[in-house]
């Protein structure tokens, strides 16, 4: 047999062993003969063989033990079986062998015959791509639509730059977030990251690739390597990986294949930089065995120490990434112990040799980077669905792994002997312990002290001589003292009799029959108390109802029990408390069993955690890494990188809260600080940051980058330069057309719009009115305060002495500006706001500066509309004299035309929300979802400038949250009536409206938004165990990932919507409507 031939039936057995591990994960059949028969009947289509598995087997038949020792020690030094403890009803997707980890850094892909020879392409590599295609497909297909999707970048370049030395982001290129999380997991390992980006290909490749391999390898680690280098000195406040996935893309070729999971996707990203940088390593080191940098950092070996039947074995194997369990376990460490040790091994460890067969794995070597895959997917098979397993399950941020050491063997053993020793009494104590506070042999159990504390109270009960129901007047009549008939109470009912009626109320004493006058015990039953405590009471009230007594007792009789009872509580109290005394001291004992310094050499600090949100059939994932130089925790998700904290990222990587937990788990050796720590210049000494740490052709890539970003910045400011130049002089025309017109028009008897003219100075533009001060209706605004300027002057011309127009001016303005000064400072109901009612008042509360407000003042008296007699004609050209005598450096205009532009935005924030609320209330939700989404967002950045500067962010976030909600109900119930149009339209809703909004809920993470979100989510994932059709089960799987993304990156809406024209006053009423509506409906929630 030839070499080639040799190495081909190598890869054809590993290949037909990784097809049996994979049907028997999906199908959950452990025969070994029936699991071949099935790929030898469907010639190695796995969606065949499981159907005729499926179809064949109505029950699973168990495997054997000689069977699964035989397929475990497959001759294999890389592919490894790791046990587990699957529930028998559910059978684990991603567990065993077929998402090992060790997979994911694998020495050589499992080929096919056929394949490999062709090719040198896999069948699972062709599935992948399928996934692949979708995804860049999907992204593709964004682009076209109208609406713009989450992921659109901003059109502004300053919302895409980096912020000094923040870390730089992934763009999701179409439900891609698992590549971010594993990239910037990978990136954030300098050591890796410094092996990538010094990698370069093996010169031989330039000249002509020998295989497919390289031919698919070496372009990706080239975009790889452009992609780190972009995420160590690029400009960008996240980067785009469409290339690198283009290239994956590529790679491969259609399939009908079934969609692989994530883990997959994560294992063979990590093989092909393992075949790159094997291929380098053959160059490098002809005639030497070569090093493979990627081995040497992920990899490590166990020793699989078993016994077969009696005969001992051993076996040395190499694992990558190592799978565990989660059902079933509470921690880490419980997950590890139980992956360790398969089967029954009391004969691993006696002179003895029995029957008995299992193995245990002993670690011999660990790699760098020691990484978990939890197993958090499983697959139903009473339902014929995947779930995923949302149990908690707590890890530590540093991990020991000194007891799962072969050099510790010996010591572990013993350790483990002692834990399930102690385990065993452990479970002992609790039994007796659970007797005590369990007392009883009928359904209803009670703890034995209160039994006996019970039989104690009964037992000093004052004696009764008659039955509990003779003293009862069951004829009195309905009006009489007793109340009403009453049925015989049963003995359980007595302690819970009802208070009688006294007939006193109704025909007072003297009219009530001598026979129905109430007896002393009836009247103790009327006055109703609270139930006897027996811990906070050792004698019953006198005012307790009639109590369960004992009929005849002496008192010889009750001192012998009493005493008696007394004794027995205390025994029972006592060794109630001994039990439990002793169950703490044991736990205390487990937990530090491993706790002494011989058992404290391996430590291992958590590096990256790497999250999924969601179901089994979408989500989102992310990741938690930890920077050693800022001593904090950042979470990358996708285009977002944010400080974070360990309560953060426990509540969301535990499980059992929401629907979010951790599947993988990256750990480093915290002895081996290179894995982390900066590289040095050799010469300067200095540490390399940012376009040092490059290589000349990657510094060069990035450099170009980096002026393209310059460029693209430079270009949108020329353009909004111009844009505000182009708005400036069309505002300047305007104004100078109504002056022009102003000075031609005669004076009318109805008022006009206010129109303050001005001699301007000739260095200075005329200036325009503020719009708010100058509406067309001549019954609006300009009425409003040309009635409150005339109001001022008559009133300053009854108070001053001096009648000159000058000192009438300053007269009237003082006396203006004190009743506006009333206004700002006066305490109003929600309702009122004299914000609204004049511009003063708003600048006032938010501090104006004092030459702001006199210049308002001076352009209110300056109207033209108060020349309707010579007293307020002379007024008003002295206040337009004192505005042209005003010099451009005593006021700076542009700070003028800042603070009115601000009450401007304070107006239309207002109409907004009026209008949003307006909306709500008609429960017209769809309209009403844009003006509250643009109120909140224009009134958040209105309250960073001042508190008073816009409206209750409460109020605008309630009812924004409250929005989001309705529209998600009716979109649900759209899609549960099954109706095409309605599903249609439902989902049109959540995509248009609902989805593009959940960012602005999770960007601030309040707790009642991020509820909300919890519960619009839940609605949708709730659909996920119900029967649907096909088609709406496709639709489903289609709309989740996007409701899932957690990413809170702000999406572009669509054009604000067009705000109604309202007069001040006009604005005043509806602004009162609709706060009282507000106001009653919160009165009416609480």
């Amino acid at each position: 047999m030839t070499v080639e031939q040799n190495v081909l039936q190598q890869h054809s057995q590993k290949h037909q062993q990784t097809l049996l591990n994979q049907l028997r994960e999906v199908t959950g059949t452990t025969d070994v003969q029936l699991l071949q028969q099935a790929l030898q009947v469907s010639n190695g289509d796995m969606a065949e063989a499981v159907a005729f598995l499926t179809e064949k087997n109505a029950k699973v038949p168990q495997q054997d033990e000689t069977t699964y020792y035989q397929t475990s020690q497959v001759a294999s030094d890389r592919y490894i079986s790791v046990g587990s403890q699957a529930d028998t009803n559910v059978i684990d997707l991603t567990g065993d062998d077929k998402d090992d980890l060790q997979r994911a850094i694998a020495l050589s892909l499992e080929e096919s015959n056929r394949a490999f020879r062709e090719t040198g392409i896999t069948d699972e590599e062709q599935a992948i791509s399928r996934v692949l295609e979708a995804s860049i497909a999907e992204n593709k297909a964004s682009l076209k639509r109208t609406h713009t999707e989450v992921w659109s970048d901003s059109p502004n370049p300053h919302d895409r730059k980096r912020i000094e030395s923040c870390p730089v982001g992934l763009k999701n290129v179409g439900n891609t977030c698992w590549f971010s999380a594993v990239i910037q997991s990978l990136f954030n390992l300098l050591e890796f990251q410094r092996l990538v980006l010094n990698y370069s290909p093996p010169a031989r490749v330039h000249d002509l690739p020998r295989n497919q391999k390289e031919h698919r390898n070496l372009p990706f680690m080239q975009e790889l390597r452009n992609l780190f280098s972009l995420m160590v000195g690029s400009k960008r406040k996240y980067v785009d990986p469409s290339r690198a996935v283009e290239i994956l893309k590529d790679a491969f070729k259609s399939s009908e294949s079934q969609q692989q999971d994530v883990s997959e996707f994560t294992h063979k990203l990590l093989d092909w930089l393992e075949d790159a940088f094997q291929m380098k390593a053959e160059e490098d080191r002809e005639g030497e065995k070569p090093k493979n940098p990627m081995v040497e950092l992920f990899y490590g070996r166990f020793l699989a120490v078993g016994v077969l039947e009696g005969k001992k074995f051993e076996n040395t194997e190499m694992f990558g990434q190592y799978p565990l369990q989660v059902n079933g376990f509470k921690d880490l460490h419980e997950c590890l112990e139980a992956a360790m040790i398969e089967g029954e091994i009391e004969s691993l460890h006696s002179a003895e040799n029995s029957a008995r067969s299992g193995q245990e794995h002993w670690f011999t070597e660990l790699p760098p980077v020691l990484t978990f895959e939890l197993s958090r997917f499983e697959f139903n098979q009473a339902l014929g669905r995947p779930e995923k397993i949302h149990n908690k399950l707590e890890f530590p941020s540093m991990l020991y792994m000194d007891r799962y050491m072969d050099r510790n063997r010996e010591i572990t053993r013993i350790k483990r002997e002692e834990i399930r020793r102690l385990k065993e009494h452990l479970t002992l104590l609790q039994q007796r312990l659970e007797r005590y506070l369990s007392y009883g042999s009928g359904p209803k159990r009670f703890p034995l002290a209160d039994v006996l504390q019970y039989a104690m109270e009964f037992a000093s009960s004052k004696p009764v001589c008659t039955s509990p129901v003779d003293d009862i007047d069951s004829s009195a009549p309905p009006g009489g003292t007793t109340g009403q008939p009453l049925p015989p109470p049963s003995t359980a009912e007595q302690d819970c009799l009802p208070p009688l009626e006294s007939a006193s109320l109704a025909s007072g004493p003297t009219t009530a029959p001598p026979a129905a006058q109430p007896q002393p015990q009836q009247q103790q039953q009327q006055q109703r108390v609270p139930i006897h405590k027996p811990f906070t009471q050792s004698r019953l009230p006198p005012d307790l109802p009639m109590h369960p007594a004992p009929r005849n007792i002496t008192e010889e009789e009750l001192s012998v029990l009493e005493g008696c009872l007394h004794r027995w509580r205390s025994e029972v109290e006592n060794d109630t408390r001994d039990l439990q005394g002793s169950i703490t001291r044991i736990h205390r004992t487990i937990e530090l069993m491993y706790s002494d310094k011989s058992m404290m050499q391996v430590p291992y600090r958590l590096h990256a955690v790497l999250v999924h949100e969601g179901q089994a059939n979408a989500g989102h994932y992310w990741a938690y890494i930890y920077d050693p130089h800022q001593r904090c925790w950042m979470k990358y998700n996708d285009i977002s990188v944010t400080k974070s904290s360990w309560e953060e990222l426990v509540r969301d990587s535990f499980g059992g809260y929401r629907n979010a937990s951790a599947y993988c788990l990256m750990y480093i050796n915290d002895k081996k600080p290179f894995l982390i720590e900066e590289e040095f210049d050799k010469e300067t000494g200095q540490i390399l940051s940012g376009m040092d740490k490059l290589p000349p052709d990657l510094k060069q890539f990035v450099k170009e980058d980096n002026e393209l970003f310059d460029k693209e910045i430079e270009e949108w400011d020329t353009l909004q330069a111009r844009k505000a130049q182009q708005e400036k002089l069309a505002l300047v025309a305007a104004a100078a057309a109504a002056s022009a017109a102003s000075n031609t028009s005669t004076s009318s008897s109805s008022p006009q719009p206010m129109s303050i003219e001005s001699s301007t100075p000739d260095n200075a533009a005329p200036q325009q009115d503020p719009e708010y001060m100058e509406q067309p209706s001549p019954t609006n605004d300009s009425k409003h305060l040309q009635e409150d300027t005339e109001r001022a002057i008559s009133r300053a011309v009854a108070e001053q002495e001096e009648r000159s127009p000058e000192a009438l001016l300053n007269a009237a303005i003082k006396l203006e500006y004190a009743r506006l000064l009333r206004f700002a400072q006066e305490d109003t109901p929600p309702e009122n706001d004299y914000r609204l009612q004049h511009i003063i008042v708003y600048f006032i509360q938010n501090q104006a500066p004092k030459k702001i407000l006199e210049r308002t003042l001076l352009t209110q008296f300056a109207d033209r509309n108060l020349a309707f007699d010579e007293r307020c004609k002379s007024i008003m050209n002295v206040a337009r004299a004192k505005l042209d005598l005003i010099k451009p450096e005593e006021v700076n205009m542009d700070e003028y035309e800042m603070w009115h532009q601000a009450y401007r935005n304070f107006r239309d924030t207002t109409v907004f929300m009026v209008t949003g609320l307006e909306f709500f209330q008609k429960t017209n939700y769809m309209d009403a979802l844009m003006y509250l989404i643009y109120s909140y967002q224009y009134n958040k950045e209105l309250l960073s400038k001042g508190l008073y500067r816009g409206h209750s962010e409460e109020l605008l976030g309630h009812y924004r949250r409250e929005c989001l909600l309705k529209l998600n109900e009716q979109a649900a119930a759209m899609f549960e009536s099954g109706e095409e149009p309605e599903v249609t339209t439902g989902l049109g809703i959540m995509n248009e409206l609902v989805v593009p909004c959940i960012p602005l809920l999770l960007v601030h993470e309040t707790e009642r938004d991020l509820l909300a979100v919890e519960d619009m989510r839940n609605r949708w994932c709730s659909y996920l165990g119900q029967e649907m059709e096909s088609n709406l089960q496709e639709k489903l799987t289609d709309f989740l990932p996007k409701l899932l993304d957690c990413s809170t990156e702000i999406k572009s809406f669509h054009d604000p919507p067009k705000l109604p024209t309202y007069s001040t006053l006009e604005l005043c009423e509806r602004f009162s409507c609709i706060m009282a509506a507000v106001c009653r409906a919160s009165a009416e929630r609480r």
